[in-house]
């Protein structure tokens, strides 16, 4: 189907106006990038697994840890959400939204490089323009990474793998990041 251009200038106002109400104020993004199906698509689940105590995200494919990455997390002021949910949007040099601040793609983009979106409104794994942040609870709540991490984590996931944020170390989040 094809849009005139008015109907797609109101779904690009609506988007963005989207993006503002609905709480994407500190880490928001801009509408996402296609997402096939994964060619190589794994005939067992892949998964993140986000440790908050320990500031370490895993990428798991099956039963094997294909990488581990040390991230920023929420700040006491704004922790991280806690449970299991569905990455929903990808965006390559997404914008940076809050009220009365657009910040385009660029070095100087709080969000970094890529915005991988959850199904939690206004949270996302994404890249930082502050890679001193990283092993601290210094976000806004979203989980941070060095903008080079989030580029291969985000050349990893597509649209419905499962996101799991914990706030406790559970027997597996010992087995994956120690202590």
């Amino acid at each position: 189907m094809s849009r005139t251009p008015s109907t797609t200038l109101r779904a690009g106002r609506a988007t963005w106006m989207a993006a503002i109400t609905t709480g994407m104020i500190a880490c928001a993004a801009a509408a996402s990038a296609s997402d096939g199906a994964r060619a190589d698509a794994p005939s067992v689940a892949r998964r993140v697994v986000v440790s908050i105590p320990d500031r370490k995200l895993a990428l798991i494919d099956g039963d094997r840890i294909v990488s581990i990455y040390p991230i920023a997390v929420g700040a006491p002021v704004s922790p991280s959400p806690v449970g299991t949910f569905s990455v929903v949007a990808r965006v390559t040099n997404p914008t940076y939204y809050r009220p009365g601040k657009v910040v385009g793609p660029g070095a100087g983009n709080p969000i970094g490089t890529r915005w991988i979106g959850l199904s939690v409104k206004g949270f996302g794994i994404h890249g930082t323009n502050d890679p001193r942040s990283i092993g601290f609870a210094k976000s806004h709540g979203c989980i941070r990474l060095r903008n080079q991490d989030v580029e291969q984590l985000f050349d990893e996931l597509r649209a419905g793998d499962v996101v799991e944020l914990h706030a406790e170390r559970t027997s597996e989040i010992l087995q994956l990041f120690g202590r």
